[in-house]
């Protein structure tokens, strides 16, 4: 059943008694060509392109609770592609091209709005820093602007431009950056990719691996076992333990981060906008709450809350940027478990474990990354083979001198 406005209207003459549910919800089968653990965005976007591009219909996504129940549907919503390194800057921008015609690829509403991504800078450095990155963006591709503080005034004059110890200088802005709808994007990978005969199978969590000779043969979950060419990987904060089961240690540590939605406002941000002088981004909804958050807790948990000090933090850096923000009430707040890789950089790779494939480490870009990394991490289970523009993202990266450190702050996961 495809969605269309004749579709709606139809529909809407009809008492709306014509819709069918979006995927189904199938027993699991003994044996697929490709197993993927791990049922949010990007475990979802895995399968869906793997069965379009690749033609291996006979998969199954495994979720242990229900669909989109993790990271996908606790996050702010921000896509962008405005990164600086080699290892980072095609792959976030082959990702912005395709979120560009995910909503055509899925026939899905996942309300991409291009709005634009902000980044404000304090200082002359920091501006210098802005251009280096980018001349690196429109090098590889992306798009972006480098704004004086007349240009970053006329965009947002709410902003507090005279902060005595950091006013706004000017801003690194990416015109097709902005937001997208978490929760729909899950639900349009879930439905086209059950179109394309994959099994999505809620509620099965994986409690062990079938490893035979040192290849993996498939999974155990609480369904049974079920056997598998390849099996991947992809399961954000609670990758260290599931690996685990395989006899895998990953350079990666969980930590929760929050977020936060006020009241509804009138419109007021034009797009996304970022404070350079503390971790503290901020975006407007469809229905006007301000969605917001800052730097992930510093204590390793695989709790989806956070703690007060926190929200102190991340209060006071968007109260430092915009005053005006003191006057809205924060109507709730929430965490996800978020994967910190040792230089805060994704991993996209094989394993030790013939047959076995991983997909993590995302910490703070993982949303943005959705489709791209469903593209690269299909890529790789299918073809043995990294994709080139995840080339880089080895687990071996660390053991060979070869981190991708964006942020320039040394082998420390909470940094990052």
């Amino acid at each position: 059943m495809g969605y269309s406005a004749f579709r709606i209207v139809r529909e809407a003459l009809t008492g709306h008694r014509g819709w069918k549910p979006a995927w189904r919800d199938p027993e699991p089968k003994a044996e697929y060509d490709a197993v993927v653990v791990g049922g949010g965005g990007h475990g979802l976007a895995t399968a869906f392109y793997l069965a379009r591009e690749h033609g291996l219909a006979n998969v199954a996504v495994l979720e242990k609770g229900w669909l989109g129940s993790g990271n996908i549907g606790r996050n702010t919503t921000i896509i962008r592609s405005n990164y600086l390194l080699p290892g980072n800057q095609p792959f976030y921008e082959w990702s912005m091209k395709l979120w560009e015609g995910l909503e055509q690829a899925l026939n899905f509403n996942a309300m991409v709005s291009q709005r634009g991504v902000l980044n404000l800078c304090h200082s002359d450095a920091q501006r210098d820093a802005y251009a280096r990155r980018g001349n690196a963006m429109i090098m590889s591709g992306a798009d972006a602007v480098l704004l004086d503080r007349d240009g970053v005034r006329r965009m947002c004059p709410f902003l507090d431009f005279d902060n005595a110890r950091f006013p706004i200088t000017g801003g690194l802005w990416q015109p097709r950056g902005g937001t997208a709808r978490h929760d729909a994007v899950a639900w349009g990978y879930a439905r086209a990719a059950d179109r394309r005969g994959v099994d999505i199978v809620q509620n099965c969590e994986v409690t062990g691996f079938l490893i035979e000779g040192g290849v993996c043969r498939g999974v155990e979950t609480t369904r049974g076992p079920i056997r598998a060419r390849r099996v991947g990987v992809a399961v954000a904060g609670s990758s260290s333990r599931v690996m685990a089961l395989a006899g895998l240690r990953l350079p990666i540590e969980s930590h929760v981060l929050q977020a936060f939605v006020t009241e509804g406002l009138k419109p007021v941000l034009p797009g996304v906008v970022t404070y350079g002088a503390g971790h503290f981004y901020v975006s407007q909804s469809d229905k006007g709450g301000l969605v917001f958050g800052g730097d992930l807790d510093g204590y390793n948990t695989y709790a989806q809350r956070g703690n007060l000090p926190v929200v102190e933090d991340v209060c006071e850096g968007g109260m430092a940027m915009m005053p005006s923000i003191g006057r809205a009430r924060v109507l709730r707040m929430w965490g996800g478990v978020v994967d910190m890789s040792m230089d805060g950089s994704p991993i996209i790779d094989r394993t030790p474990v013939e047959g076995l494939f991983f997909n993590g480490g995302w910490c703070y870009g993982g949303f943005k990354a959705t489709p791209a990394s469903g593209w690269c991490f299909a890529h790789l289970m299918a073809t043995g083979d990294p994709h080139p523009v995840a080339a880089a993202m080895r687990l071996d990266r660390f053991r060979t001198g070869a981190p991708i450190d964006e942020r320039g702050a040394g082998p420390q996961p909470n940094l990052h």
